[in-house]
């Protein structure tokens, strides 16, 4: 009799049935823009160029055998195997440098959008001071205030306030003239 309960079950797939390779997508992006950097110097060029002009001499010197005679076809098979992988692999390394500046043009915008908002902010703060300093006293103004209130006081610093306002002095303040006078 099959058993009720298994202890496997059948709608999962097993842990470690299969080892796949794996590759870590980033770490061969890496690589190929390392590849790809390399394809575009000037030594790469170099490099080609050299090993293609002795091949050619090689083969058409008939120092050593034939391995490709004059069309040259083996190379020409070299050079489009190159192409193939290549391409790709610049295709990739283009693909990652337009998410890095797409990144970096996201935080560019960010950046633009807080520096906007702080100028904002501080043109706003500006203003609010203006206005602020448009209602304090200038020193214009408590100049112009302290010669206003001068000018109503008395000539006379011994003298009350208000009594000299009036025609007839007090004695005391006739006493006092005269001191003035006299010393």
């Amino acid at each position: 009799m099959p058993e009720l309960y298994s202890s496997r079950r059948l709608d999962q797939p097993r842990a470690g049935r299969s080892r796949r390779f794996t590759l870590d997508p980033d770490a061969f992006a890496r690589m190929s823009e390392r590849i790809a950097r390399f394809l575009g110097t000037g030594r790469f060029l170099a490099i080609q160029t050299v090993i293609v002009a002795i091949w050619i001499a090689l083969n058409l010197t008939g120092l050593v055998q034939h391995w490709d005679p004059y069309p040259f076809i083996l190379l020409n098979l070299a050079f489009s195997t190159q192409a193939a992988y290549a391409a790709p692999l610049i295709l990739l390394a283009q693909n990652r440098q337009d998410d890095r500046d797409r990144v970096s043009l996201d935080e560019d915008r960010a950046r633009a959008e807080r520096t906007k908002a702080d100028t904002e902010y501080l043109a706003r703060e500006l203003a609010a001071l203006r206005v602020a300093v448009g209602e304090v006293a200038t020193r214009d103004y408590l100049r112009g205030e302290l010669d206003r209130l001068a000018a109503l006081l008395p000539a006379d610093p011994n003298a009350r306030p208000g009594k000299s306002d009036r025609p007839g002095k007090s004695d005391r303040a006739a006493k006092a003239d005269r001191a003035g006078r006299i010393s």
